[in-house]
Parts: C-alpha cells; sequence; structure tokens
C-alpha cells in the first residue's frame, strides 16, 4: 500500500470524533470516488454511518457495482457547505464548510445486515414514517421498476479525516450585501 499523504492543512482538522460521527449522522449526500476503464468519476450517494462503516445501496449491476469488483480503497466524501466568506481582497473570498473523507474498502453485505442498514436509511431519511421495521423478507424480494434487486454496500473506513474553516459568521454573505456597504460599516 501506497504511503499515506498527511493533511496539509492541519489546522482545519477536525479530530473530536464524536463531531465527526454527529456530522456523518445528519449529512444527506455523500460522494463516492470510482475508477473503471471508462475514467474517474463520483457518484452521489444516500448513505448512512452506522457501526463506524458507511453503507449505501443501489442496483445489483452498472457501472458502480463493476468499479466496485475491482477491489481496492475507495474515498467516500461527506460535505457540508456553511457559507461564502466574503473579503475586500477578492482573492480572500473563500467558502466556510465541513467535511470528512472516508478511505476504505467496500463490499457487499448480507441480505441480514442489508436490512439492517437499509432500516438505518429509513430512520434517517423519514424517520417515524414508517408503522413497522422492515422486514429481511421485504428486502430479498423486492425488485425496481427496472427489474433490479437491491445491493447495500459497507465501507469501513481504515483513515478518516475531517477539516472544517467554520469562517467569520461576520463575512458571511447574504444576497444584497456589497463591498461598499461593508467598507462603510468598518469606516463609520
Amino acid at each position: 500500500m501506497a504511503e499515506v499523504r498527511p493533511m496539509r492543512r492541519m489546522t482545519k482538522a477536525v479530530t473530536d470524533q464524536r463531531r465527526i460521527d454527529s456530522f456523518l449522522g445528519r449529512a444527506r449526500v455523500g460522494y463516492l470516488g470510482l475508477v473503471d476503464q471508462e475514467g474517474t468519476y463520483v457518484v452521489p450517494l444516500n448513505f448512512v454511518w452506522h457501526q463506524g462503516s458507511i453503507y449505501f445501496h443501489g442496483s445489483h449491476e452498472g457501472r458502480k457495482v463493476d468499479a466496485l469488483a475491482r477491489k481496492g480503497i475507495y474515498c467516500f466524501t461527506v460535505t457540508e457547505e456553511l457559507g461564502t466568506v466574503t473579503s475586500p481582497i477578492p482573492a480572500d473570498t473563500g467558502t466556510a464548510y465541513l467535511s470528512v473523507m472516508a478511505f476504505g474498502p467496500v463490499e457487499k453485505v448480507s441480505l441480514e445486515e442489508a436490512t439492517v442498514a437499509l432500516q438505518a436509511m429509513l430512520d434517517k431519511y423519514v424517520p417515524g414514517y414508517f408503522p413497522t421495521d422492515l422486514s429481511q423478507s421485504h428486502v430479498e424480494k423486492y425488485r425496481s421498476k427496472a427489474g433490479a434487486y437491491t445491493a447495500v454496500f459497507k465501507l469501513t473506513p481504515t483513515r478518516l479525516t475531517a477539516k472544517e474553516d467554520p469562517g467569520d459568521p461576520q463575512a458571511i454573505f447574504y444576497p444584497g450585501r456589497t463591498l461598499a456597504d461593508d467598507l462603510e460599516k468598518k469606516d463609520g
């Protein structure tokens, strides 16, 4: 395995695992980086952070499944934009954010584990909507309108990094904000 490159901007590192877990528990979309014979591509996915792993699902066949069959270390990224940070210097305009990158192998899970993971996803995305828990037989028998069955995958991180730049709350852009107004407030 190649040597792991350290995070370049360690001052932005988030090391509090509870904050990371909380963020992964509430974030709604993650991005899975894949490489196949057609090139590199990134797939946006609903996911759940459950018992220290990232679970996601999709069709049992297709480009994503073919790329995952290559067996390697994959990257799953989750990010939240907190706003655009203004500055009188154009090059210092930036983004406030929180992001997590999880690196690790991906495996297709058993029917039993898939049922638990899919229930965790339902609890995350539509809490309280269904009166009973998802049954294993439903997961086993379900077919999409296209006829595909659902496959559930798990990425168990061997490495997890998190970064944050919360930005200055007073500098967050809002529609109508102008440099002239900011300079007037500063001078006034």
